[in-house]
């Protein structure tokens, strides 16, 4: 199998390096925006780096993964769709609904695959939340608490490309939350507050982030966000019901610090990020794409999916901007006829 990886970035690098030691893959061709970055990629893994985009299509491959920025993954999906090839996309696929739905309707019109790179799907602790919620181990599960906090900001000027914290952090939890729990979300109550660094404000996004949904079945879940979590890289679930309650996320690298006198020491060697955090789960994303494209499993996380974290996403900064409760199904793609 010879895959193409487009983007050699930070997690496009990790993404070759997985796919280039997989035992089903026969070879890889790199290409980027800096091609000196591909080049140097391509001969530390042994592996090929193209000029342009252009040639990975011409040269022929089995599949591509898109790791660029986001604002050309809409455009790359759709060029793959058109040649017939199954793709892996990081989130989102685009930071707008219309540009969304353009791509998912290239890959269902051309009958090609698209997995999304939602990767804490693959990720023990959620896995394992799952199987509690859905074997009834809970009981009826009445509350979710979710959190993901950066331990420092991005670089100012990438905000205003990112699509905002609900669009480019909690989108994970939202997907995630569907996935774990099973069921759609119907409203959300949002908020945010742009009180730190001025960088936030000029590019008209928030450093902190809260929302209130309400799953279709009553259960009511708690989500927030920030950039500015100094102690470490903090991403957590926490699910109660009438039987029982579990918390994903919660071991000696968490960095919290229990002010009881009994409580669990300060980690010694707290998260840094989400590419440590979750490097098990890239992995294993991978090799289910890998499986997927070999026609061993069906599509873990398809187009329709990310469309829905991305409906929620979008019904959150509505809310945050007009200070009200949204309804879902007033955010376009709730159909499968894309309404």
């Amino acid at each position: 199998m010879r895959i193409g990886v487009i983007g050699t970035g930070r997690i496009g690098t990790i993404h070759a390096n997985t796919l280039s030691r997989h035992r089903d893959v026969g070879s890889l061709i790199l290409t980027d925006a800096d091609a000196a970055r591909a080049q140097e990629l391509a001969h530390r893994l042994g592996e090929t780096a193209a000029p342009g985009v252009e040639e990975i299509f011409r040269w022929g491959v089995d599949a591509v993964v898109i790791t660029t920025a986001t604002s050309a993954h809409a455009e790359l999906i759709g060029r793959a769709a058109r040649s017939g090839l199954p793709v892996f996309c990081e989130k989102p696929i685009a930071l707008d609904l219309p540009g969304t739905l353009s791509a998912i309707s290239e890959v269902e019109t051309a009958g090609t695959v698209l997995q999304m790179g939602f990767q804490r799907r693959f990720d023990a602790g959620y896995t394992g939340a799952r199987e509690a919620v859905r074997s009834g181990r809970l009981g009826r599960l009445h509350t979710v608490r979710a959190l993901t906090s950066d331990q420092a900001p991005p670089d100012a000027a990438w905000l205003p490309l990112s699509g905002g914290l609900y669009r480019d952090t909690l989108i994970h939890d939202f997907d995630v939350l569907r996935w774990v729990t099973g069921r759609e979300v119907t409203d959300v109550y949002a908020a945010g507050s742009d009180a730190g660094p001025r960088m936030f404000r000029e590019a008209g996004d928030v450093d902190t982030a809260a929302a209130l949904l309400t799953l279709d079945d009553g259960t009511l879940a708690t989500l927030t966000a920030t950039r500015m979590n100094g102690a470490g890289y903090d991403v957590r679930m926490e699910l109660a019901g009438e039987r029982d309650q579990i918390v994903v996320g919660l071991d000696d690298r968490t960095p919290i610090a229990s002010t009881e006198p009994t409580g669990p020491p300060a980690a010694d060697k707290p998260w840094t990020g989400f590419l440590e955090r979750f490097g098990p789960a890239y992995e294993a994303e991978l090799n289910a794409f890998v499986e997927v494209v070999r026609g061993e499993r069906a599509n873990p996380c398809d187009g329709r999916e990310a469309l829905q974290a991305l409906r929620i996403a979008e019904a959150c900064e509505l809310s945050r901007r007009g200070r009200r409760p949204v309804h879902l199904a007033e955010i376009a793609g709730a159909s499968p006829a894309f309404a």
